[in-house]
Order: C-alpha cells, then sequence, then structure tokens
C-alpha cells in the first residue's frame, strides 16, 4: 500500500508535468483534465488540513471512543465534497452512512468507505498517533504519521480531495455516485449488512456497475498489485473458565493448589493445540475446511507471474522473517497465502501478566482468535465448525464469543472496474502484478454476495504502511519519483473516474 508534490516545492509543478498520463482512450482528453490537476496543486494545504483534522479524530469502534463525533466528521466532509444526501444510517451498533451524488451522469458507482480505526498504544509511537504530524522518513520523503493515516482515512480524504478539484473548475462529475461506508470494520463488520440491505439502499446500489475503495496501491518501488478479491474473516474469543466448565477455581487461587486442582488456562491451551496441526500451522477442525475451493489453473498461472515479478527478498524483509512455513518456496508461499484458510491465535491472556510473579492459578483464561476464509467457505459455517469440533473433542464448556466476520469475496478480471483500474496504471507506465484474492479481509462480501452480485475491488496510486501498527505512515510528498504522494495520488482518482466513465 501507499502516496503536495513528488519532489521538493521548488520542483513539485515541474515533476508532476513530467509524469501526468497521455491520455489514450478516456473520455476527457489530457488537455481538459489540465485545469483539474492545477487545482489539485493549487488545493494540496487545503487537501492536507482535511486529512489532518479526520486523523485528530480518534474513532475506535473497539473501545467505543469518538464514534458519534468520527460519523459526524464524516457526514459533513461528504457534505463539503458534493454530497447532496448524507444520512446517518442506525445499526444496532455503531451507525452507518448512506449517501448520493447525482450528477446527470449515464453511470453510477458504488463508493465504499470505513470511518473507524485500531486501538493504540501511544508508548509504542515515535509520533503521538492522534497528531498526525508530517515527519521526514528517509527514502519516502514527507509522510503524515497517524492511526488511520493509511488504513483508510489517508486514501479516502485523497479521493474527496480529487472531488473537490473537479468540483472547482465548474464542471460535472463523470459518474454518479452511491456512497456507502461503517463505523465498525475494525471489529469484523457485524452490523454492516444492516446498513447494505435496507431497501431504499439496496435499490440505489442496485443501479451501480460495481463498487470500489479507495487504496494506496504502490509498494516501495511504485509496483502495484491487483487483487480479484478478499479472504473472509471470523473474529472471535474461547474463554475457559472453572465457572463454566465446573472444573478448577471460580476465581484466582494461590498456585500452591494446582497439586490438587484443575487449571483452566490449560484446558484452554489443550483446546487450542486440537485446532491446529502440531506445528501449528494448517486447522484441524473437523470440516472447517470442506468447502475451500482449490485453486484453478488459471490462478495459479496468475501466481506464478506474480511470483516472477515481486522481490522475495523485499516480502521478507518487510515481514522480518527468514523463511516461509514449511520452508516452501516463493510461489508456493504465494499460492498458499492465496488459497489456504486459517487459524490464528491474535492473543492469549490469563492470569497475571505484570513484572515479576505471583503465583496464582488462574480461574479464566481468555484466547482471541481469527480464522481466515477462502472461497466456498461461509463464516456461519466455519463458527458451527469450530463449536461442533470443540463439542465433539470435549470442551463444550468454553464459550465462544464472535464478535465479527464475513465471507470471503471475488470479481471476475474482466470486469469494467478492474479494467478500468488497469488502465489508469499502465497511462502511469505500471503494469499491475494480478493476484487472485487479498490475503486480508474487507466486507466486499455484501456487494459481490447475494442479492447484488456486484464487481468490487480498490483502486488508487500513493503509498502508505503500517496498518494496525505503530507509526502508521501515508506519504503527503515523495522522494522516490515512482512513488505519488498526496496530489499524485489525487489526480489518480480524478483519472479512474474518467476512466470509469469510459470504460464498458
Amino acid at each position: 500500500m501507499t502516496d503536495r508534490r513528488t519532489f521538493l516545492q521548488t520542483t513539485a509543478a515541474t515533476a508532476a508535468a513530467l509524469t501526468l498520463p497521455r491520455w489514450t482512450r478516456a473520455a476527457a482528453p489530457a488537455s481538459d483534465l489540465d485545469p483539474v490537476f492545477a487545482e489539485i496543486d493549487k488545493r494540496h494545504d487545503e487537501s492536507l488540513k482535511r486529512l489532518q483534522t479526520w486523523i485528530r479524530q480518534p474513532s475506535i469502534a473497539a473501545e467505543n471512543r469518538g464514534m458519534n463525533e468520527g460519523c459526524e466528521l464524516t457526514m459533513q466532509m461528504l457534505r463539503d465534497a458534493g454530497f447532496a444526501q448524507v444520512a446517518k444510517i442506525p445499526t444496532d451498533g455503531q451507525p452507518g452512512i448512506f449517501a448520493t451524488l447525482d450528477s446527470g451522469a449515464p453511470k453510477t458507482v458504488g463508493l465504499y468507505f470505513m470511518y473507524d480505526v485500531k486501538q493504540v498504544d501511544p508508548a509504542e509511537w515515535s509520533s503521538p498517533p492522534w497528531d498526525a504530524a508530517i515527519v521526514d522518513k528517509p527514502g519516502l520523503g514527507k509522510v503524515l504519521i497517524g492511526r488511520g493515516a493509511v488504513n483508510q482515512k489517508g486514501p479516502e480524504a485523497t479521493f474527496l480531495a480529487a472531488l473537490h478539484a473537479i468540483r472547482a473548475t465548474h464542471r460535472k462529475l463523470p459518474v454518479n455516485f452511491v456512497f456507502v461506508a461503517e463505523g465498525e470494520e475494525e471489529i469484523g463488520s457485524p452490523h454492516f449488512p444492516q446498513v447494505v440491505h435496507r431497501p431504499d439502499i439496496l435499490a440505489a446500489l442496485k443501479k451501480c456497475n460495481g463498487i470500489f475503495m479507495p487504496f494506496p496501491s504502490q509498494g516501495l518501488d511504485g509496483e502495484v498489485t491487483q487483487f480479484l478479491g478478499a479472504k473472509g474473516v471470523v473474529e472471535l474469543e474461547l474463554i475457559s473458565s472453572g465457572d463454566k466448565w465446573g472444573r478448577g477455581p471460580r476465581k484466582d487461587v494461590h498456585s500452591s493448589n494446582k497439586a490438587r486442582l484443575d487449571s483452566p488456562a490449560w484446558h484452554l491451551v489443550e483446546a487450542l493445540a486440537t485446532l491446529v496441526s502440531s506445528d501449528g500451522n494448517d486447522p484441524a477442525i473437523e470440516g472447517f475446511a470442506a468447502k475451500s475451493r482449490p485453486l484453478s489453473d488459471s490462478e495459479k498461472k496468475m501466481i506464478a507471474e506474480a511470483a516472477r515479478r515481486l522481490n522475495e527478498a523485499e516480502a521478507k524483509k518487510l515481514l522480518g522473517v527468514q523463511h516461509w512455513v514449511h520452508d516452501v518456496s516463493f510461489q508456493e508461499s504465494l499460492e498458499l497465502l492465496t488459497s489456504r484458510p486459517t487459524v490464528n491465535i491474535e492473543g492469549l491472556v490469563g492470569g497475571y501478566t505484570g513484572p515479576g510473579g505471583k503465583t496464582i492459578l488462574p480461574g479464566r483464561a481468555v484466547a482471541k482468535i481469527d480464522m481466515r476464509l477462502v472461497p466456498d467457505m461461509t463464516a456461519a459455517e466455519s463458527l458451527a465448525a469450530l463449536k461442533a469440533h470443540l463439542a465433539k473433542k470435549g470442551f463444550a464448556d468454553i464459550e465462544v464469543n464472535m464478535s465479527g466476520g464475513y465471507d470471503p469475496t471475488s470479481t471476475p478480471a474482466g470486469a469494467a472496474l478492474i479494467r478500468a483500474a488497469t488502465a489508469v496504471y499502465k497511462h502511469h507506465g505500471i503494469d499491475p502484478v494480478m493476484m487472485p484474492r487479498l490475503a486480508g479481509s474487507w466486507p466486499g462480501y455484501v456487494f459481490t454476495g447475494d442479492p447484488l452480485r456486484l464487481p468490487a475491488g480498490h483502486f488508487g496510486l500513493g503509498h502508505g504502511s503500517g496498518a494496525h501498527a505503530p507509526d502508521e505512515y501515508y506519504v503527503i510528498e515523495s522522494a522516490n519519483p515512482k512513488v505519488q504522494g498526496l496530489d499524485g495520488a489525487t489526480r489518480s482518482y480524478v483519472e479512474y473516474l474518467y476512466e470509469l466513465a469510459s470504460t464498458s
């Protein structure tokens, strides 16, 4: 993922002019878009300030922190960008947002945003996560550091900057928009279907040719990987307690009693060990992966080409690893990343974890788990398989609390949404690497599944990294001419909208 001006301010205008794509088949020739691009440069400070304002408003669904304020701010930003109908949509959790923008264009496109972000531990950050500070990052240029910088407020604010620039030239947008947003993406989107499946919203979405999500797609070398889908996910807690088990203490007791008492913590560890193979790598839940669809020949060829073009050493460096699982080849690792369902321990907590020892026997232990799903698995069937497995193995007492999750998503490579994105990348001299699906997850299934069955995907130039981690960043002024900064990424969204308008 990835990106004021591509070089230093004194050379920015020249650099931008040199890197602008010459249109070969889009609806608007380059000369017609030059005024829009000029507005983007002119409005750089305004666009950056908008992003910083958004970052400085925490909106953490997992902690119910700043959510109403975050929702209201997002709605105001939509109104400022030209959306005439903007409504807060109540759910059983955090509210969603529904908005429309009718420019009278022949085509209508769906737009998906999230306004929530992950939790933070400020002590882990070199720059406070809510300051949205601009810092120099060696090899990258000037970057904005803050929670939500790349996931997802950075690219979303960049897209809004594109709308502001088009409006400033007094022209109509080349496409109409149906907009939906949620505030619970980072906790597994448990209530997003309540937004999308509301009759009036569903009717509006049915008019769309597809749905896209702003995304900073460039890597450190400016390369782009396109994904034709994403894995599904189930997020849950497994809780072992003496109270539910009927064995071991109901509360923490002195550890000397382990000689005569069962341990809920060890009970949980035993249960966890049954979920995977002995090395922890392969799911062992009976029936869990029964419906997982093997890679097709065309998908294997796609991955083989990706393995040839991508840099294995760079991938390992970014992950901080020396080996792939089972010491497989790079190509095999990409096949596993794309096609393998997973059972992962996110966190494991029980008893005392502070400094020194406390010599207790905990009465309760908790494991936070995520399970990644591939076509044709579903979240509901995967959860049912887990519960049945635990019961069969003698762990029916362990509580299984699903906090969120959804099914996998897939979109054909021939969809106009994907072809338009590819065209814009190629206008920039980028031949994108194509992959069958993203190993991560987003709730695109509500669009690609019944009843809508629309193509859905991501688009955008620019670069950022550190999602869910300390020092999350988004490139504002790039030191690398191959990587777009804020203004270059904004231009790419303008280009994409015109390409969407002309792609049949």
